[in-house]
């Protein structure tokens, strides 16, 4: 029944994930061509004759009607083509591939940066919110949730690459490369889920079945470890969720901060060019993202908290 029951939570997770996906393939064509002007002729320039943008128009299938491109568009995402650039004429999947990877590294690795500092400190802080030691890291992750993470990227080059020069202030490629766009990343995210964790586990620790653990002669470690953790872990997943979709966006920035070859940066250069096939597939891979994203919390719920198997 179990079985059964987590089966069908999967393949409603997963249908949910289909069809969200695809509203959101149409929103996105159809969004981008309503915007007003001629792809081809802003792409070739004011000086292109009329000849030179047909043949574009045409090489790039904006001629054919909007069903027709619309599905020439996504069967080619589903086999790896991610269609041709206006602004240069060439094949964008190896370089959208390329930059998806190295924005990948970056949010994860800021994320699992984040959570390894965000856990324990939580669990201090929910634990010892009015010693001194917990005053200071509440009042840090307050300010680590009101300062921009460009802000913090900024200062971060400032002192370490300007002032101290140990590290490099933008470029890829290196493992010091990543170190400052990481720790401005990480710092806020940190801050923001530090704050989540110290409320879950101390909302948890204030129920009964922690004071009858306490009461049995259980020691507050022991509690907090085996029980207080895991049922607070819940709604942790869910903002962990929320604020790993969120660290794509926020990740725009802090690569043109660093001047890092990411999606980002690809994105708000192929707005500049009114480069729309680029503009479309890298938004597109975007959505998908935080879509896997919502997918795999929806799925870790299964996990840590096997109520919401039975319930399904």
């Amino acid at each position: 029944m179990n079985a059964r029951a987590a089966m069908r939570f999967v393949l409603r997770s997963l249908s949910r994930f289909a069809v969200l996906l695809l509203l959101a393939s149409i929103i996105i064509f159809l969004l981008l061509r309503a915007v007003p002007g001629d792809p081809a002729r802003v792409a070739l320039g004011v000086s292109a004759t009329d000849e030179a943008v047909a043949e574009l128009t045409s090489r790039l299938g904006l001629d054919k009607p909007l069903p027709v491109q619309y599905f020439d568009w996504v069967g080619g995402l589903f086999h790896g083509d991610f269609g041709i650039s206006m602004a240069s004429g060439k094949e964008i999947t190896e370089t959208v591939l390329e930059r998806a990877g190295v924005s990948l590294a970056l949010t994860l690795t800021a994320m699992a940066v984040s959570l390894a500092v965000a856990v324990p400190l939580g669990v201090y802080l929910a634990q010892r919110s009015h010693s001194p030691g917990g005053v200071i890291v509440g009042g840090l992750a307050q300010v680590g949730i009101i300062v921009p993470s460009f802000l913090v990227g900024i200062a971060l080059v400032a002192l370490f690459s300007v002032r101290l020069g140990w590290l490099p202030a933008n470029g890829w490629g290196s493992p010091a490369h990543a170190v400052l766009p990481v720790a401005s990343l990480a710092l806020v995210q940190a801050s923001i889920l530090t704050r989540y964790v110290a409320a879950a586990v101390r909302e948890e620790m204030g129920k009964d079945y922690i004071r009858t653990g306490r009461a049995q002669g259980a020691s507050i470690g022991n509690v907090l470890f085996t029980s207080a953790l895991r049922n607070a872990a819940l709604p942790v997943i869910t903002v962990v969720g929320v604020q790993l979709a969120s660290l794509v966006v926020g990740a725009v920035v802090i690569e043109r901060v660093f001047t890092i070859p990411g999606l980002g940066t690809m994105l708000l250069d192929a707005v500049g060019n009114r480069d729309l096939a680029t503009v479309q597939t890298v938004m597109m891979l975007i959505v998908a993202f935080t879509l896997v994203v919502n997918l795999v919390v929806d799925l870790a719920y299964t996990v840590v908290d096997p109520r919401i198997r039975r319930r399904a």
